[in-house]
């Protein structure tokens, strides 16, 4: 059968995908015409390794791409298809970015998908790997859109609202845990809240969320203050925004809930 909403998620890392789009994959999970693509730059081999953690510098990354896996089989809708570029974590913007670009548009040409996500300039937290290949999937859709097909209907970037982000920062003040500092790389921002084209309500999947967040257990330190606190994984799990890179989107137009509204 044809499949009419093929969606494909374009990130650096892996658990980049759990923070990204679960919550949208779990919703659609049961749509027999709902088609998952994942692509990831790295396999993220220069994480952070906590003390006790049974692996290496050399073995991480090949942990990291299992727990990722792991994480899809917990949630319960795996990829339908999964592509690991091999690029050096930390490393994708030292790649020329014609091959960067060219190996993203490889694969969104072969499977011209209805939407496709990845990270904004902002990047989430200012990583250079993640503005690296959202810049380059960005630049992938634009050639490929253009194109006969029924693809590259919509590119959307994953954001926090900039009204939510200093919410989150306010409550871990009250809290007594670090704040994050947005002129600062590998911390968090937030971008204009009139710039968030999509909110999309995961509470009926969070669980299912929080399930796959919990595989990627050689990260866990990383991911939370306290991975025991299933509220604060339920809490962080609620809610997906997402800018809208194309089509530009028309001034004062409602807000969308969901990646594929509007484009049946």
């Amino acid at each position: 059968m044809a499949r009419t909403r093929t969606l494909a998620c374009v990130f650096a890392h892996p658990d980049d995908d759990a923070y990204g789009a679960a919550g949208s994959v779990a919703l659609h999970a049961d749509d027999p015409d709902f088609r998952f693509v994942l692509v990831h730059a790295t396999t993220g081999e220069l994480g952070d390794i906590r003390a006790g953690f049974p692996a290496t510098r050399e073995t991480l990354g090949e942990i990291r791409r299992g727990e990722d896996e792991a994480a899809w089989r917990a949630l319960g809708r795996v990829p339908d298809r999964h592509e690991w570029l091999g690029l050096p974590d930390g490393g994708v913007a030292d790649v020329p970015f014609p091959d960067v670009v060219a190996a993203v548009a490889r694969i969104l040409e072969e499977e011209e998908p209805t939407v496709v996500v990845t990270f904004g300039p902002d990047g989430i937290s200012g990583h250079p790997d993640h503005i690296s290949i959202g810049a380059a999937t960005d630049a992938a859709f634009e050639q490929l859109r253009t194109r006969r097909g029924g693809g590259f209907r919509r590119l959307a970037h994953g954001a926090v609202p900039q009204s939510v982000f200093e919410r989150w920062n306010r409550q871990r003040a009250e809290l007594g845990l670090f704040t994050f500092d947005p002129e600062l790389t590998y911390h968090m921002r937030g971008v204009p809240d009139e710039q968030i084209a999509i909110t999309v309500d995961c509470a009926a999947v969070t669980h299912r969320i929080v399930a796959g967040l919990r595989e990627h257990r050689s990260q866990l330190h990383v991911m939370s203050d306290d991975p025991t606190d299933t509220e604060q994984w339920q809490r962080r799990g609620r809610r997906e925004w997402y800018a809208v890179a194309w089509p530009e989107r028309e001034p004062g137009a409602p807000m969308l809930t969901d990646l594929f509204e509007g484009l049946d």
